[in-house]
């Protein structure tokens, strides 16, 4: 039977779950424990598709295609796990399955309810996730906090597993805040013990309060903590804000956190098996580094959680190169309207990530002709390589209204175009080109220098591709294909020959880096941008076979 831990959160959202869930999952991985994660969001979406990223946050896109929420990349990173969609699960999807069986008459006329259908077809996700991963144990965290009216079929199922799986193979955590007056000086505990009392007026007995905290909890803290609360001492622990959130695996487990919950479900394997690695990781992250800044031009950078993989794999190539990546947060549309001289005159590298419609695109334009012509090392995710086509056809081939028909479906030249899988698709939401595709990488390139070998698997998430009725045109100024579907139909990478970095990718390699194994091509890209700030220049050419 495989093992579950629940992670609930409290008094306050953004208290940092994904990051316990994650951490949870890393401890126990650490003692030898295979481990499985789930996030259960309460919203009525059927997933964060078509949410806008200012609403939700980067979409995480899976190997099977599934489009999730953020808090499964912390789950990967930490982990090292590739999860599926089974892994993420909405209350819009739970209804729309429960709503569809109804009308084929699955329920023979009965009255559906929230109890027990509702809360039986989320049980039931559940146990196939345990089922299919074939993990020991699995995490998985609620969203949301105690108390919101659309997390209560949630909060009911979870409370109902534990007669599922049998006690001794459930176990809850409360992830709670604690706030600090100023006025008073210190720390208060209320809001726990309302929100725990929440939460066991529900039915659910946490065994594990998690206390987010901006100062020490202390023992007089965690003793009224666990006086009100009815937990042990030894199941409170303290979680104070970091500046790093890979220290926190390390701070639960010298909590003591892996040893109760180990304890509890009966686990085998060390206490600190495994966390060695991870230890040595986050010292080299807090050892004095040379600053690095890099540049990232997007049009959602005012909610930072939009390119949080981006970021963080940024974050990994910059710790295996020995410096501290100092991420410039750049809008596209002030590039617009402020040019990107000043915006960018100061950065190493530039990055431009993914994104939809047409808001703040000619920045982009405009960022990757900057990078062009100044030689600054130039990553782009996505759109970005398809504004780094277009700014090569405006500025180098001559044909100055090239475009996406994405954002000019008028355009005479698009060099951009709707995949032919795509132009008779009118719903929204999982219906791009998604989850993990073959790429094919051309000798003497960067793309074969970074994997170092002929083929790679990536995650897409996309409509529009490079037009392959310009690809001799774009070949002839020095722009190469240098990553092919392997039927050499779809580019998926496009190398700039003139430049000594300038790549653009159309799949999403940020969902594949970890903190401790860079994803090949940002490990690349920050290795030439470390040496032009080392050298004091720009380094030599790469030799690319490819050159004409």
């Amino acid at each position: 039977m495989t093992k579950i831990i629940f992670v609930t959160g409290g008094v306050v959202s953004s208290v940092g779950k994904g990051v316990c869930v994650a951490s949870i999952g890393r401890i126990l991985k650490s003692r030898g424990v295979s481990v499985s994660l789930m996030k259960l969001d309460p919203y009525l979406n059927v997933d964060p598709g078509t949410m806008s990223p200012y609403q939700h946050g980067e979409v995480f896109v899976t190997d099977d295609g599934s489009e999730t929420d953020l808090d499964l990349g912390h789950y990967e990173r930490f982990v090292d796990v590739n999860l599926t969609g089974l892994s993420n699960i909405t209350a819009g999807r739970i209804y729309s399955e429960v709503i569809a069986r109804e009308r084929r008459g699955e329920f023979l006329g009965g009255t559906i309810q929230a109890v027990p259908h509702v809360t039986d077809a989320i049980k039931k996700r559940i146990l196939r996730l345990a089922e299919e991963s074939a993990a020991e144990v699995i995490v998985v965290e609620v969203g949301g906090t105690v108390g919101d009216i659309e997390g209560l079929p949630f909060l009911e199922a979870i409370r109902q597993m534990r007669n599922e799986v049998g006690r001794d193979n459930a176990f809850y955590i409360h992830v709670t805040f604690l706030p600090y007056i100023s006025a008073a000086g210190e720390l208060k505990t209320k809001p726990t013990q309302h929100s725990v009392r929440e939460l066991r007026g529900i039915g659910i007995l946490p065994d594990a309060i998690i206390c987010r905290a901006d100062h020490d909890v202390d023992d007089e803290i965690k003793n009224k903590i666990s006086v009100h609360c009815d937990v042990p001492k030894s199941a409170v622990f303290d979680l104070p804000t970091v500046s790093s959130i890979y220290e926190v695996p390390l701070i639960l487990q010298e909590e003591g956190l892996g040893d109760l919950a180990a304890d509890a479900l009966r686990l085998d394997g060390g206490s600190r098996r495994g966390m060695a690695d991870w230890r040595e990781m986050v010292k080299a992250i807090h050892s004095p580094k040379q600053a690095l800044p890099i540049a990232i031009v997007g049009k959602y950078v005012d909610l930072r959680d939009s390119y949080i993989s981006v970021k963080e794999a940024l974050q990994h190539a910059g710790w295996r190169h020995g410096v501290d990546i100092d991420v410039q947060w750049v809008d596209s549309e002030r590039v617009e309207e402020e040019g990107p001289d000043y915006l960018l005159d100061s950065v190493s590298g530039i990055v431009v990530p993914g994104g939809f419609g047409p808001r703040g695109v000619e920045g982009m334009v405009e960022t990757a002709r900057y990078a062009r012509e100044r030689d600054v090392p130039y990553l782009g995710l996505c759109l970005g390589l398809q504004v780094m086509a277009i700014e090569i056809g405006r500025n180098a081939m001559g044909l100055a209204a090239a475009d996406s028909t994405e954002m000019n479906p008028d355009t005479p030249h698009p060099v951009i175009d709707l995949m032919n899988s795509q132009r008779d698709v009118t719903d929204m939401g999982g219906t791009m080109r998604l989850g993990v595709y073959r790429c094919e990488t051309a000798p003497d390139s960067w793309a074969r220098k970074a994997y170092g070998e002929a083929a790679a698997m990536e995650r897409h998430r996309h409509r529009w591709e490079v037009n392959n009725r310009y690809r001799e045109d774009m070949e002839s100024v020095g722009l190469w294909p240098t990553g092919l579907s392997p039927d050499g139909k779809l580019v998926e990478i496009m190398e700039y020959d003139r430049c000594n970095f300038m790549v653009g990718t159309q799949f999403h390699p940020e969902f594949l880096s970890r903190p401790n194994r860079p994803h090949p091509l940002f490990r690349e890209f920050i290795g030439v941008a470390a040496n032009v700030v080392r050298e004091g220049g720009q380094p030599p050419l790469p030799e690319i076979g490819l050159r004409k």
